[in-house]
């Protein structure tokens, strides 16, 4: 009997696993959208309303979508110069947060990773730290840190840091 219930409770965990990873993509509302179909009315009723619209050169627009202050993902939705979806990235990645580097202003920052979770100043420091939640691996939550020079509003470091446990 004992073997039937440690059967039947991983099964129930793995049923709530799943449901739980399917819903979070459906929170999103990404699966609603079609490259190539969906208009901008379609992601906004979708996804909301954007944190930011970037223009882009050549008419297209770039809409940004953060899923914090909690969430570890924000989003840039693409679409073309008539409004119509393209494609969607995840920009909160290794890969981006390599792209950060000392000089570049809190717009080029803002650009390539979204809005920042948390923004604080550190008066003493004259410096302004932004950080964003993100996962590293499947499960390790970890924070990306911009440190801002506060008088010239351009990088100085990035730093990684663990959440405080308690």
């Amino acid at each position: 009997m004992n073997n039937f219930i440690r059967a039947l409770f991983s099964f129930v965990c793995g049923l709530l696993m799943f449901g739980c990873n399917g819903r979070v993509i459906e929170d999103f509302g990404l699966e609603k959208l079609s490259k190539g179909i969906s208009t901008e009315a379609d992601v906004r009723s979708a996804m909301g309303e954007p944190a930011m619209i970037w223009p882009e050169d050549n008419g297209s627009r770039t809409l940004e979508y953060p899923k914090g202050p909690e969430g570890h993902r924000t989003f840039m939705v693409n679409l073309d110069a008539q409004g119509i979806f393209q494609a969607y990235t995840q920009v909160l990645t290794q890969q981006n947060f390599a792209t950060i580097k000392a000089g570049m202003s809190r717009d080029q920052v803002r650009r390539i990773l979204g809005k920042p979770r948390t923004i604080v100043k550190f008066g003493l420091k004259n410096e302004e730290v932004w950080d964003w939640r993100y996962l590293e691996g499947p499960t390790t939550e970890r924070f990306f840190n911009v440190h801002f020079d506060a008088n010239s509003g351009t990088v100085t470091q990035t730093s990684v840091t663990d959440p405080v446990k308690g």
